[in-house]
């Protein structure tokens, strides 16, 4: 069980701001990536593809750490360190909600929705300023 997420991450995660996903390489290394996110309950979930990067490094090794901030106060940002799990989202519903919120679209185009995931990242450590 990870830690209750804070009002102010809380806010920042679930606005329509990009939120930066780090992950750990074979070899050590950090890999970056930018995603849509949202809240969900105290977790935060994006959606990815089974063979991202990304994707590969979490079905590894767990860890993740999130950031993410405010496009108006840069300064005001949350981070997040926990575990991450992993389950499929073969319709890719999580894709096409997050598109609807980012993008106010009403779909998005998915290219692979066979391989599409959702990943669930539950906090260990949470920080704001």
């Amino acid at each position: 069980m990870g830690r209750p997420l804070p009002e102010a991450a809380r806010r920042l995660f679930d606005a329509t701001n990009l939120v930066a996903v780090a992950t750990l390489n074979p070899d050590g290394g950090v890999q970056l990536s930018m995603v849509w996110a949202k809240v969900d309950g105290d977790d935060i979930v994006f959606s990815t593809l089974k063979d991202r990067r990304k994707a590969v490094n979490l079905g590894r090794d767990t860890r993740v750490s999130l950031i993410t901030f405010d496009p108006e106060e840069p300064y005001h940002y949350a981070e997040i360190r926990g575990r991450a799990s992993i389950i499929d989202d073969p319709g890719g519903s999580l894709l096409q909600e997050l598109a609807a919120r980012y993008t106010g679209g009403d779909s998005w185009p998915d290219s692979a929705p066979d391989r599409r995931i959702i990943v669930r990242v539950t906090p260990d450590h949470v920080f704001t300023r």
